[in-house]
């Protein structure tokens, strides 16, 4: 099969060995409590239920009226004990909602829901009450990709099975095992945007190739899927990457893949879809990979979404005594080091790495020497020396003309530095400066508008 690929990027250590042939492993915390963020993806969600209230699995607990939001749902039956501020992703503290489970399997699903028979805006809003979010780590909420802008036509679906995070291997896994799921997914998808299905699996993964042809032809007799096989490099799985490499399309500065004609979901998003759908089950539970060299017993597990990770040590998987040093949410290229594992599973948490001395770069950074390294990898093709200089000078404005506001931060460059600068902390560090700016810009135009009116009637 013909390799589709694009230009920079670049080439760590895969590691998926470790845990690339563990089936996924249904698991619970062991104190038989979720500690779950009120928010997970979209506009900031409110609770609808209060302390000691009685939940039942699926059942409804926070939500917004604001399009961008994504309700959240109990992922397990039970009483609901607190809602609290907790440590989670980022090392931010976020409003959570801690759920004590009663141990019954009681269920409040939606009931199943015809995909190919149901209209356009009801398979929309199926989709945003289950509270499906982008599950590759960016958590944006589904149904709003799947409601462009008047005039934007979508032309292809993506079905984005690269997974070219090092160490990660529950998509791989969830494709191996669930194909039938996956591929359904992305035929709803499909059936409520129109055009063209695409599922692009790394060469790394050929062995789920037949697999999935099978699938497809079972369920797309029109042929409006195919399977494009991407190089196997980071960050192959980009949204905007995907898109060039398979249909040589260049998502614009600012843009979304939408504005390219081109729609990305992920695995696990795919299988949502279709839980949604068939089971009317919302998005309640989270496949993700437990790995690294300090990690004795790498896992690919299934588990309700609000599980601390730390409620899974030792009865799911163990540690080796005193070899982790760094804990990470997500993959070594683009996670966030936790500062313990007391942090829960969200509905975008991928993996959680437990490293070693060894597999990570305890170094101080040392003065850039101008090499270009940060160039030839960028696969945006922007300038990061360019930017993490304005930024070092405080020239914010500069670091916007060399491209900052559209780096994906997915740590190319960070990578193949010789200086080993933390090119993307300061990359986000600049960027959350430029917005702070920018809202304080736009709130004192509200406040001076409003003198403005408020003088003018007196």
């Amino acid at each position: 099969m013909k390799m589709y690929t694009f230009k920079g990027g670049v080439y760590p250590p895969e590691r998926k060995e470790l845990s690339a042939d563990t089936p996924v492993m249904e698991a619970f915390p062991s104190s038989k409590t979720v500690t779950i963020p009120v928010t997970m993806g979209g506009a900031p969600n409110e609770p609808v239920v209060k302390p000691g209230d009685i939940v039942a699995k699926g059942q409804l607990i926070a939500d917004s009226k604001a399009f961008m939001s994504a309700p959240v749902h109990a992922s397990v039956a039970g009483t609901v004990k607190k809602i609290v501020p907790h440590m989670a992703t980022a090392n931010v503290e976020v409003p959570c909602i801690v759920i004590e489970s009663d141990g019954s399997d009681r269920t409040a699903y939606m009931p199943p829901l015809d995909p190919f028979t149901c209209g356009h805006k009801a398979a929309v809003q199926r989709i945003r009450d289950a509270g499906i979010v982008g599950m590759g780590g960016a958590s944006f909420p589904t149904h709003v990709k799947l409601s462009p802008p008047p005039g934007t036509k979508i032309e292809y679906v993506f079905l984005n099975g690269a997974e070219c995070e090092p160490y990660l291997t529950a998509d791989y896994r969830t494709m191996k095992e669930t194909p039938d799921k996956v591929i359904d997914g992305l035929a709803i998808v499909l059936k409520i945007t129109g055009g063209h299905g695409i599922v692009a699996v790394e060469s790394n993964k050929m062995d789920l190739v037949p697999l999935l042809r099978k699938e497809i032809e079972k369920q797309n007799s029109s042929g409006t899927i195919e399977i494009k096989v991407v190089k196997t490099k980071y960050p192959q799985g980009g949204e905007k990457y995907l898109t060039l490499a398979c249909v040589g399309r260049e998502v614009p500065s600012g843009g979304l893949p939408a504005d390219a004609g081109c729609l990305i979901i992920n695995v696990g998003t795919a299988c949502a879809v279709s839980d949604a759908f068939r089971l009317g089950k919302p998005l309640i539970e989270r496949t993700f990979t437990v790995s690294g060299e300090a990690c004795a017993t790498p896992k690919n597990l299934h588990v309700p979404v609000g599980t601390l990770v730390g409620d899974l040590i030792p009865e799911v998987f163990t540690l080796k005594a005193g070899e982790t040093c760094k804990i990470i949410s997500g993959g070594p290229m683009m996670g966030f080091a936790m500062t313990d594992a007391n942090f829960p599973v969200q509905k975008g948490t991928s993996g959680v790495l437990f490293l070693t001395p060894k597999e990570t770069y305890l170094v101080d950074e040392s003065p850039c020497i101008g090499c270009g390294k940060c160039i030839e990898a960028c696969p945006l093709h922007i300038t990061p020396v360019m930017m993490v200089r304005s930024l070092k000078s405080g020239n914010y404005e500069k670091a916007q003309k060399f491209g900052l506001m559209d780096c994906t931060e997915c740590g190319c460059c960070a990578y193949v530095c010789p200086a080993h600068i933390r090119l993307v902390q300061r990359f986000r560090m600049g960027k959350a400066v430029i917005r702070a700016q920018a809202a304080a810009a736009k709130a004192a135009a509200v406040k001076t508008a409003a003198g403005a009116a408020d003088g003018g009637k007196q």
